[in-house]
């Protein structure tokens, strides 16, 4: 079996790389950052009855 040219590695070790950094950017600009809401004022201000 013949052995592969030293140049040849080297495409396909920038192909690699080069689609593993891609899918890299992919995945991190596919989800929406999420919007962290301020908590519900009004359950804090409700008192609270407790009936032991």
């Amino acid at each position: 079996m013949p052995q592969m040219a030293p140049l040849l590695w080297l495409n396909l070790y920038i192909f690699f790389t080069v689609v593993f950094i891609l899918i890299l950017i992919l995945n991190f600009f596919m989800k929406p950052p999420v919007k962290i809401s301020e908590p519900l004022k009004s359950s804090l201000l409700t008192p609270k009855v407790w009936k032991w």
